[in-house]
């Protein structure tokens, strides 16, 4: 009996680009997850691009505003924002950076940018938290460039921030959704395998260039600005088919439990998102 396990290549099911969206004090981005042709993809709730050299279109920032019961993370490409909470938080995102917080039972933050001109580029996830955790205490990790490892390949750079890729293991941990988040370097006819957990939902964001997902006939290209969804199996393949290709792979476990969403609350039930606007305007945050 053969008991090796096959290897099955991911292929895309659904391709999409993103909405223009304004978010903040008018912030303008693109919103990836969270529209209506991908309303979420349990546990990933929301993807937002944003990426300008107007200062107009984010120089009044995130002023303060809550979150109850779920993640975000936060990666810059470019520019510089600065994070601070009510519990005592308080940092600068450069580029290259990642902020990776943990709304719990409550958080009030601002993101502000340290910057009146120049590029501002990067990413923002939300991630969702299980029931048994949308009440923990709030937990914020910042980690810069020089903490985001990276593993070289030929042709293929890829930056380590959740997840492992060779035995290097990215900084960020997250038990519940077991997440990965690579950020993919990629040259033409270049190469990226690896291998991804069955059942893990996935996707590629294609940002600089483009790139073929899959392999054989069920290989799709993916261009600038279209994200991927992956169907299930044991591993993703990646060709660059740009002179140089830019893109990030995102992975986790879903958590498939009923989800009660309202502007910055992401809870279980309508009485938990009730009892969550109360909580803020009473002050227990």
């Amino acid at each position: 009996m053969n008991t090796e396990s096959q290897v099955v290549s991911r292929s895309v099911t659904q391709t999409l680009r993103g909405m223009p969206a304004s978010d903040g004090a008018g912030v303008k981005l693109t919103r990836v997850i969270g529209q209506p042709r991908l309303p979420d993809l349990d546990p990933f709730l929301m993807l937002d691009e944003f990426g300008t050299d107007k200062a107009e279109d984010y120089i009044a920032g995130f002023p303060d505003h809550p979150h109850r019961g779920f993640e975000t993370v936060t990666y810059m490409l470019d520019g510089r924002m600065r994070h601070k909470d009510n519990h005592g938080n308080e940092g600068v995102l450069v580029p290259g950076a990642v902020q990776w917080m943990t709304a719990g039972r409550g958080i009030v933050h601002s993101e502000m940018p340290e910057q009146t001109e120049g590029k501002m580029r990067g990413f923002q996830l939300w991630l969702n938290l299980p029931a048994r955790d949308k009440m923990a205490e709030p937990n914020y990790q910042e980690f810069g460039p020089d903490k985001l490892p990276v593993v070289e390949r030929a042709g293929v750079n890829v930056k380590v921030i959740a997840g492992q890729v060779d035995g290097t293991v990215g900084p960020v941990r997250q038990p519940a959704t077991d997440p990965t988040y690579l950020d993919l370097r990629i040259d033409a006819g270049a190469a990226f395998t690896l291998p991804l957990p069955v059942g893990h939902s996935a996707f590629i964001y294609v940002y600089e260039g483009s790139a073929a997902v899959g392999t054989g006939r069920d290989a799709a290209v993916i261009e600038a600005q279209e994200l991927a969804v992956l169907g299930d199996g044991s591993e993703v393949r990646l060709e660059g088919r740009a002179a140089r290709t830019r893109a990030i792979l995102v992975a986790g476990r879903p958590l498939r439990e009923p989800v009660a969403r309202y502007g910055p609350f992401v809870m279980n039930t309508r009485e938990e998102i009730m009892q969550a606007f109360s909580d803020y305007q009473t002050g227990k945050f």
